[in-house]
């Protein structure tokens, strides 16, 4: 079965692709069958995730699979969330992930509370109107340390402090990052759901 990813990340490509593989699905990205970006008015990353999902399945035919994902930090009210790709760019930085990452050590240097949790969403639908979408959630709860640490992954990685094993994400090897993510934890939540319900 072919799925189209909501996405013109290639970086994600390869990640998902990986753990769908054994359901014996292909992920093509939209970019790859000339499928725009679509809007991304919500404020939540279920209403985002399932807009960018219908969008790649209007245009392509096909089922399609999208996330939407983010930083929420406890001491922000849970922002920036569905901006976090341009959290940066509220302080007068371009955007990209070492601004977001010293826009937000600067906006958290007074604050002692620094619990946060990555929150990744992914939805699949079977069709554009597929009243019944798959919904997975993946959430790595950890803290904002109080500077970089570790030199793998990207985004938020070098200040996600993970209690449990007392390391940032940038500090763990790929392989137990990507297994204890929260893209990881919705990816293997979305394959049993896809499993049960679409290849039973």
């Amino acid at each position: 079965m072919k799925l189209v990813l909501a996405s013109h990340n290639a970086g994600k490509l390869a990640e998902l692709q990986a753990m769908f593989a054994p359901l014996g699905l292909e992920l093509v990205r939209q970019s790859d069958l000339g499928i725009g970006e679509a809007e991304e008015p919500f404020r939540t990353f279920v209403e985002n995730a399932l807009t960018k999902a219908r969008h790649a399945s209007r245009a392509s035919g096909l089922p399609a699979l999208a996330d939407d994902a983010g930083l929420c930090v406890n001491a922000f009210g849970g922002l920036p969330g569905v901006d976090t790709a341009y959290y940066a760019t509220q302080f007068g930085y371009d955007k990209g992930d070492a601004n977001n990452v010293e826009a937000l050590l600067e906006q958290m240097a007074h604050i002692d509370d620094r619990r946060a949790a990555l929150v990744s969403t992914l939805v699949a639908v079977r069709s554009p109107d597929d009243p019944e979408p798959l919904i997975a959630v993946g959430r790595a709860a950890g803290e904002i340390t109080r500077a970089p640490r570790g030199s793998h992954g990207f985004g938020f990685d070098p200040v996600m402090y993970i209690p449990a094993f007392g390391q940032t994400f940038a500090e763990l090897p790929v392989e137990v990052k990507n297994a204890n993510s929260h893209r990881g934890q919705a990816a293997r939540q979305m394959a049993a759901l896809m499993r049960e319900r679409w290849l039973a």
